[in-house]
C-alpha cells in the first residue's frame, strides 16, 4: 500500500513538474518573438537613417531615474573636462 501512495505522489509531482517547464518553454518562445519583433523595430528604424545604437542607448536611459542621469552626466563632463576634452 505504500508503494501505491509514493507512485500516486510522484504522479503528482511529475505533473506538476511538466507543468512548470512548459510554461517556462512557452515563455521563452514568447521571449524570442518579442526579441525578434524589437530587431524588426530596429532594422526599420536603421533603414530610415536613425543610428541604431543611439536608439538602444536612448532605451536604456529612458529606464533610469532622471536624477541618476544628470548626477552621471555631471561627472562624465567634469572627467571629460579634465582630460581637456
Amino acid at each position: 500500500m505504500n508503494d501505491m501512495n509514493t507512485d500516486s505522489s510522484y504522479r503528482v509531482t511529475a505533473d506538476e513538474l511538466r507543468q512548470f517547464i512548459e510554461r517556462f518553454e512557452r515563455l521563452e518562445a514568447e521571449k524570442k518573438d518579442i526579441m525578434d519583433q524589437q530587431k524588426e523595430v530596429m532594422a526599420e528604424a536603421k533603414s530610415r537613417g536613425y543610428d541604431t545604437r543611439v536608439l538602444r542607448k536612448l532605451v536604456t536611459l529612458r529606464k533610469r531615474d532622471k536624477d541618476d542621469i544628470a548626477e552621471e552626466e555631471a561627472v562624465l563632463e567634469m572627467y571629460k573636462e579634465a582630460l581637456g576634452m
